[in-house]
């Protein structure tokens, strides 16, 4: 049968050891930061910079897509609007945050 003294002898190992302190927090803490930063927050804010510089190079006849799965072409640029044309004589006013994408010269929306 299994003994109930071992029991308690497997319990208190497997339990992690008391001590320690704050500085062994405080530097996992630390750990889990650099680890959230590099795999996260730095990634994200590269592809806001990259996002934010296509949105300033864009100019009157770029085809672009919007967030919402519209594609159209730039017909003018106001300060928080871009005009689009997605049909002829059809003309929308997009908020530049919305643009997801400029197509390349070569590429063309399927």
């Amino acid at each position: 049968m299994f003994n109930i003294l071992a029991a308690k002898d497997l319990w208190a190992a497997a339990q992690p050891a008391k001590g320690g302190g704050a500085a062994g927090s405080l530097i996992m803490l630390l750990i889990l930061f650099a680890i959230f930063y590099f795999l996260l927050i730095m990634p994200q804010q590269k592809q806001a910079k990259k996002h934010r510089e296509m949105i300033k190079s864009l100019k009157k006849g770029d085809r672009v897509i919007t967030a919402g799965g519209v594609v159209g072409t730039v017909t003018g640029i106001a300060d928080d609007t871009i005009t689009l044309q997605i049909a002829d004589g059809v003309k929308i006013k997009v908020v530049k945050s919305y643009i997801a994408n400029k197509f390349s010269s070569g590429e063309s929306a399927k």
